[in-house]
């Protein structure tokens, strides 16, 4: 999957839930992140830049990425829509 910043909070969301099939929950500071472009989102002196992740990547790894490249804090959902556990691979969470 890669990360399209004018999209919007729910369009990544849902564009998430599509290909994974689990849903990812997005922050702006401490409190859920309004429906707004992900570009407006951006903590000023982020590096930015594409990331790109698929189905073997560590839960971890993906919260971890958005935070380095962009200053955005998300958290992964298991199949149940708990937080995930941050060793489990994006397929593996589908199966629990």
């Amino acid at each position: 999957m890669k990360i399209d910043l004018r999209k919007k909070v729910s369009g990544l969301q849902e564009e998430f839930k599509k290909e994974f099939g689990i849903g990812i929950r997005v922050y702006k500071g401490s409190k859920f992140a309004p429906d707004v472009a992900l570009k407006e989102l951006i903590e000023p002196g982020t590096k930015g830049g594409d990331i790109e992740f698929g189905g073997n990547t560590k839960v971890k790894t993906v919260e971890q990425a958005f935070l380095d490249n962009y200053g955005i804090k998300i958290q992964v959902e298991s199949k149940d829509g708990k937080l995930a556990d941050n060793d489990a691979t994006l397929a593996s969470l589908l199966k629990k």
